[in-house]
């Protein structure tokens, strides 16, 4: 009976690693299905010499703990890399749809999960070990881009988790806004006195002064690490996890018109939790604590809620607008809708002057999509330069007005990866694709199916701190 029981776990663990194999596409891995054999069958290898004692007594419990917590751990390692994994919200950008605090559960076969950029780390960690402020990760060794198949791919107003695009060059005390934001800004605060930093390029392209100040800006930084800290790179997979909305998918062409999305020309539905701000007129009332928890605003949401006396901007949905609209203390409600100044530079990406876009008017921008060919001149190419460089690694220079990729001249370029263009359901809380651009496929995570735990940082634990009516509830699209 013993030795009938040994050949069906046997049978069931070869089964399960063939399996898995014939997923990860990797043949080289079938001389494992040696060791399943061993462990269960001929038994030659000591795999658990370490837990044998002299005289065949039982292993002593701190043993037995180890052996436990090593088994966890390499099981959490799979399951994290294969199947799913925790992820929890840290700010309020996706408000109403998903909340701080809230606790996901993320799918990694919904899109097909990707074998690791640096496959040696710690599980549950990202990329820094706390106490020890080092790495979570080691360098060595290092794996290409690959997913495998999943069950399906990321479509339009997808929730997704992915990697940070931005978030590969990082200086560890001032991660927020990016390396890349914050270098021009300061590169365009010295030229404001400094005119011999832009010397020599009054009539060069919006792509040659942007690159000249970033180039600036970033050696400001790491010339001032007491304010910046240490400025580290990191690999795709250990780029910071963001979650948003998947607006537009590779093809797609996106533009925002008075805060309405149009994708490809038509207008996209508003999914119900959609929220924007609202410039609020009381007759003298002021808004209270009181009143904002009854409208479910996190704290993070009203740090600058009063604009003066009487007046508030408040992040709404038009269903909470609609509602309050009607209250006897209301003297005026309107929808906050930023137009494009034509006397400033624009805040939102590329930061051209040749794409005066605002956050609730902004573009059409067409999403690169694998394959596809574009047309590059000295006005688009702010739009594609980083995915053509840091995304799909090659080098870029402009010269005399003329652009060269790997030292090649170049009049046109073919995608190698699709990309998504990704918003948050706060809209004017969300830093998103507005400011950083395209999220390439290879960054994306997974997709969360639902909320597992909650919490409501605003309140005390015995009043309201956990959020009982989000357990297990369903992410869905609308």
């Amino acid at each position: 009976m013993r030795t009938k029981m040994k050949w069906l776990k046997f049978i069931a663990a070869a089964l399960t690693y063939l399996l898995w194999v014939i997923w990860v596409g990797n043949l080289w891995l079938l001389p494992g299905i040696l060791i399943v054999l061993d462990i269960y069958i001929t038994k030659k290898v000591p795999w658990s010499f370490w837990k044998k004692t002299k005289d065949g007594s039982k292993p002593k419990a701190w043993i037995e703990w180890i052996d436990a917590l090593i088994f966890a751990l390499v099981a959490v390692y799979f399951i994290n890399l294969f199947l799913f994994q925790n992820y929890k919200i840290p700010s309020s950008s996706m408000e109403n749809s998903l909340l701080v605090k809230d606790h996901l559960f993320v799918s990694k076969v919904s899109y097909g999960p990707r074998l690791p950029y640096t496959p040696l780390s710690f599980p549950l960690l990202q990329n820094t070990i706390p106490i020890l402020n080092t790495k979570s990760y080691f360098e060595w060794p290092k794996w290409d881009y690959k997913r495998l198949k999943g069950f399906g791919k990321v479509e339009n107003n997808d929730i997704v988790v992915f990697n940070f695009p931005t978030g590969d060059t990082v200086p560890v005390r001032y991660t927020n806004p990016d390396i890349y934001k914050t270098s021009r800004l300061i590169g365009l605060a010295y030229a404001n006195h400094d005119k011999s930093i832009l010397a020599g390029l009054d009539n060069a392209s919006q792509w040659e002064v942007n690159h000249k100040l970033k180039e600036f800006g970033r050696t400001h930084i790491y010339n001032h690490p007491n304010d910046y800290g240490e400025v580290v790179y990191r690999p795709v997979d250990r780029r910071d996890n963001y979650v948003k909305r998947c607006i537009a998918v590779a093809g797609d062409s996106i533009e925002m018109r008075h805060t309405q999305v149009y994708i490809n020309g038509e207008k996209s539905k508003n999914i119900a939790g959609l929220q924007h701000w609202y410039n609020i007129t009381t007759n003298g009332v002021k808004i209270n604590q009181s009143f904002i928890d009854k409208l479910e605003i996190s704290s993070e949401d009203v740090q600058n809620m009063t604009m003066g006396p009487s007046q508030y901007r408040i992040p709404l949905t038009e269903k909470k607008a609609s509602e309050i609209k009607g209250l006897p203390f209301i003297r005026h409600i309107v929808m906050v809708d930023e137009l494009v100044d034509s006397t400033k530079l624009p805040d939102v990406w590329p930061y051209s002057t040749d794409y005066m876009w605002s956050r609730d008017n902004f573009g059409p921008l067409y999403i690169p999509q694998k394959g596809a060919t574009i047309q590059l001149n000295m006005k688009n190419i702010v739009l594609y330069d980083r995915v053509i460089t840091a995304y799909e690694g090659n080098t870029l220079k402009v010269k005399n007005n003329t652009i060269y990729i790997n030292e090649e001249e170049a009049s046109e370029y073919t995608f190698k990866m699709d990309y998504y263009f990704m918003l948050g359901d706060n809209r004017h809380q969300s830093a998103d694709s507005r400011y950083w651009g395209f999220v390439p496929e290879d960054h994306v995570v997974g997709k969360p199916l639902l909320v597992w735990l909650s919490w409501n940082q605003d309140k005390s634990l015995f009043n309201g701190k956990i959020r009982f009516d989000r357990f297990f509830k369903w992410v869905g699209n609308e």
